[in-house]
């Protein structure tokens, strides 16, 4: 079916944007962030390049994210993002231009749908496909969804949250939550701002949650020294926080993906319910990587949590998995 071609699977997340080829795996993983010219448009980098730019820039720089949400939010931008990393990993094609499987959430519309085919298209790619985000999560962490049996996967990435019940190759039920590890930063953020009168950047807040953030059950005396901006005075300074205090902090929004877990699980089908409880729920994305996470879904539903082999590239290698499959998965 695909000749030479190459066969190319992308998670198009709002953090990162994560690229799997066939016979050679992952083979790029760039934050989702483009630094440009305010004036001509001019691109000056992309990927992690631009991310060190984040909040570093002159007026005239800025660097943007054209993903909220999981969604396209700058098409032009995407659509220049596609295609220099495309051409990176493929090089200029002139005969074989490749096949390509995009990821989108599981609530995207039809106009959400065309934007990401045609920014694909644009880019170069001869074919595109589109996947649902928790379908190909649960290829991606090894599950056969081919079979009558429920498979129940929460993926959470940097916008969104999809949390999915499947079986017989489909979703049965599902829920896109627009909540994930860009949340968990801002009301880190938030909180430092209002209790410390500290300003910090993104990065930072990131840091912070992956030193000592916890999803349940924080160890007492865990410290961390946060620098940053003093509101008060407007001049530089380092406070010190603890685990429990960011793990007091992350609840909020985390609260909002354990209820969209329980709304799935309400409105499944007793049968595949059965088949969650004996097999478990099982995490993927970059937000699942909170310590103590599937601790936490355990305690509040009572199902064993299991966390995906290579949880951040999961979607990704599950996108380019079911391109190989394509076939079978129509069929289904």
């Amino acid at each position: 079916m695909f000749s030479l071609s190459k066969k190319i699977g992308i998670d198009l997340g709002t953090t990162s944007i994560i690229i799997y080829v066939e016979g050679e795996g992952i083979v790029l993983n760039e934050p989702s962030v483009v630094a440009m010219d305010k004036e001509s448009g001019k691109i000056f980098a992309i990927g992690s390049e631009a991310r060190e730019m984040l909040g570093r820039t002159p007026d005239s720089i800025i660097a943007t994210k054209p993903m909220e949400d999981g969604v396209i939010a700058d098409y032009d931008i995407v659509e220049s993002m596609l295609k220099f990393y495309i051409r990176k990993i493929h090089g200029k094609w002139i005969f074989f231009s490749p096949y390509l499987m995009i990821c989108i959430p599981s609530g995207g519309t039809s106009i959400q749908r065309r934007a990401a085919r045609n920014a694909a298209i644009q880019a170069g790619c001869k074919k595109v496909f589109l996947i649902e985000e928790p379908k190909a999560a649960a290829i991606g962490a090894n599950l056969d969804i081919t079979k009558p049996g429920g498979n129940m996967v929460v993926d959470v990435g940097g916008g969104t949250t999809d949390v999915a019940v499947l079986s017989l190759g489909d979703i049965v039920t599902t829920e896109t939550l627009r909540t994930g590890g860009n949340k968990q930063n801002e009301a880190i953020t938030r909180y430092l701002r209002k209790q410390y009168n500290l300003a910090v950047g993104e990065i930072t807040a990131e840091r912070i949650k992956h030193g000592i953030g916890y999803a349940f059950s924080p160890p007492k005396n865990e410290k961390m020294e946060v620098p940053g901006r003093d509101l008060v005075v407007g001049l530089p300074k380092t406070i010190e926080t603890t685990a429990e205090e960011i793990s007091e902090v992350l609840s909020e929004p985390l609260s909002v993906i354990i209820e969209g877990i329980k709304a799935v699980l309400e409105r499944t089908p007793p049968e595949l319910a059965a088949d969650i409880i004996e097999k478990g729920i099982f995490l993927t994305g970059g937000g699942s990587l909170l310590k103590n996470f599937p601790s936490l879904i355990e305690k509040v539903t009572g199902i064993t949590t299991h966390l995906a082999d290579d949880p951040v590239s999961c979607v990704a290698i599950g996108t380019g998995r079911a391109l190989q499959s394509i076939d079978l998965l129509r069929g289904i």
